[in-house]
């Protein structure tokens, strides 16, 4: 994804807020849903209806080749993890990554679910990934660098003892789910592309409770840690400005019919 960042112009950020917004939104419905029993297959099916149902598209699907609507990736799976027919487990996590297209533009976001009860140290490593989530956006104002916001990701995992994923990246969104910059979840302060005010990105830490390696399984999507520990994964489209940024997906729904604060 080398090349220039394309700026956005308020239209454009917009259109990228709505699709990023009706994420939040389907992700809110499947939130309930997330339970022991329920298939990853099921909630694709789920989320497609509700996607489509909202007058968008389910941008994953047909993507270079791909078969479904969402990346739904549990336990040792990072990301883009194939829906498939095997029941969710109490004590599993999932992270559920969507792409949606309104009027051209993308949005993009994810969010990592607990299923029935989990383990503290699930529970922590969700916590701390969702940190580095939060603290990534607040670099992401114009005039800081992409190092900034990797540094952020990097310094706040690894300080909790985890392992950053540095196979695969964050990126720039818009008319395309993927452009110029990237943007690692590892890096120096001070170093990379300088933010401008009209980049928008997709950030997305991917921690993993132990080895920060990862290896491809033969689905040719699915994305696993190397010693088969668990790894979580919270994405949201933010938009740079002046001294903030501005995020444009939302966790808010999701945590509400969580029944969390939010």
């Amino acid at each position: 994804m080398a090349g220039k960042p394309i700026l956005k112009s308020e239209d454009e950020i917009s259109l990228i807020r709505k699709s990023s917004l009706l994420i939040g939104e389907t992700l809110a419905m499947l939130a309930t849903r997330v339970q022991p029993g329920v298939t990853t297959l099921e909630l694709n099916a789920l989320a497609e209806t509700y996607i489509r149902d909202h007058g968008a598209v389910p941008g994953f699907l047909g993507y270079k080749g791909y078969g479904f609507s969402i990346c739904a990736s549990v336990n040792e799976a990072v990301v883009h993890g194939v829906p498939n027919a095997t029941p969710l487990k109490d004590g599993d996590i999932v992270s559920v990554d969507i792409g949606i297209i309104t009027e051209g533009y993308w949005g993009d976001s994810a969010y990592t679910f607990a299923v029935g009860e989990i383990s503290q140290e699930l529970k922590e490593l969700l916590k701390v990934t969702k940190r580095c989530l939060h603290l990534a956006i607040e670099q992401s104002v114009a005039g800081r660098r992409i190092g900034d916001v990797s540094a952020a990701v990097q310094t706040e995992a690894e300080s909790n003892g985890y392992g950053v994923v540095r196979d695969l990246v964050g990126h720039g969104v818009g008319k395309n789910l993927h452009e110029p910059p990237e943007v690692p979840n590892y890096g120096k302060r001070g170093n990379g592309m300088l933010l401008t005010e009209g980049m928008v990105i997709a950030i997305e830490p991917m921690i993993n409770l132990g080895t920060a390696r990862v290896r491809q399984l033969n689905d040719g999507w699915t994305v696993v840690s190397a010693d088969g520990k668990p790894s979580a994964h919270f994405e949201h489209t933010v938009a740079v400005k002046k001294g903030r940024a501005e995020v444009l997906s939302s966790f808010d729904m999701i945590e509400k019919a969580l029944g969390q604060n939010v």
